[in-house]
């Protein structure tokens, strides 16, 4: 496969680490291969870029939540690159986003309207999924999921609309807190937390991860739209990578997307990101990426989209590598 082998010998060691990572699945512990590449991250353009607002107190001196370059951020995109465990120097990040999500003030913003507490609970799923994917993780990320069981919906999902009739969870801000639990469940076996993902799950399933139930339409056009880095936004490709390491992906219900995905593979063998969410400038705006993620595409490849279209597709049986 071309596309593979451009992916492996990509010049970003970043993009390398994932490939062998998540496509070629090498057992870093044993494989030279690996132990280069992980080498290399050091002294990633990428990851220096990411991590390029640290002080000297190993903090990024501006509020987590910034997009895209608060600590908060940062700290997803290592976890979703698949960042090696238990870097110590991270540490001081996770401590702001753990400050931020534990703080007083961020809990007094915390409403509850007609019995459902409406909260984006994106943002403690995040912290829940890369503190865990990180190795950094302590008992405030506990804490973190004690909140999320507490405040899921009926449906099984969560929701930040205030509007007072709103009964039905958000996909944007369901889809990250059910990451996240599920890394937690497959480090503790704890049985409320695996309950919780089957009524999550359940949301995006019963929709066949993008259509609406009353009418089978598309629930909305970003969802089948592909993009990366995603941050909180959904589309199918998130979604299954969710289902994927919730062990969801051979459930029928995912057929409809993963048909939806291999579509969209270009001549060349990868995916494009068809739409982006991030800026690259040099203003320090809302919304402004210290990264570029290889732009988006109707004719040209996006290495991050690809490698995540082709693992998922690995492990949905659609190809074998």
């Amino acid at each position: 496969m071309d596309i593979l082998s451009f992916l492996v010998n990509h010049s970003e060691p970043a993009i390398r680490w994932k490939t062998v990572m998540n496509i070629l699945d090498r057992d870093s512990a044993s494989c030279n291969e690996v132990q280069q590449v992980k080498a290399e991250l050091s002294s990633s353009p990428l990851i220096m870029a990411l991590l390029s607002d640290r002080n000297s107190e190993g903090k990024i001196p501006y509020n987590a939540y910034d997009k895209w370059f608060g600590a908060h951020w940062v700290l997803y995109l290592l976890a979703d690159l698949g960042y090696p465990k238990g870097d110590q120097a991270l540490k001081p990040l996770l401590d702001q986003c753990y400050g931020w999500l534990l703080s007083k003030d961020h809990e007094r913003a915390i409403h509850s309207i007609n019995g459902r507490v409406r909260r984006c609970a994106s943002q403690e799923g995040n912290c829940i999924y890369y503190s865990l994917a990180l190795g950094l993780a302590d008992g405030r990320t506990e804490e973190l999921v004690h909140r999320l069981l507490k405040w899921q919906w009926d449906d099984g999902g969560w929701n930040c609309d205030k509007k007072p009739d709103a009964t039905v969870s958000s996909f944007n801000e369901s889809l990250i807190p059910l990451r996240g639990l599920v890394l937690f469940a497959k480090s503790t076996g704890d049985p409320k937390v695996e309950k919780a993902i089957n009524r999550s799950a359940d949301i995006f399933l019963k929709r066949y991860l993008f259509k609406r139930i009353r009418d089978g339409k598309v629930i909305n056009r970003n969802f089948v739209v592909l993009h990366y880095p995603c941050y909180w936004h959904y589309d199918i490709l998130f979604s299954l990578k969710v289902m994927a390491d919730a062990g969801f992906i051979n459930d029928p219900r995912c057929t409809e997307a993963i048909d939806l995905l291999e579509s969209k593979r270009l001549p060349d063998g990868g995916y494009p990101a068809e739409e982006r969410y991030y800026r690259v400038d040099e203003k320090k705006l809302s919304g402004h990426s210290r990264v570029n993620w290889g732009g988006t595409s109707k004719v040209y490849s996006n290495p991050f989209v690809t490698i995540d279209a082709l693992t998922v597709l690995k492990k949905s049986g659609r190809i074998i590598i």
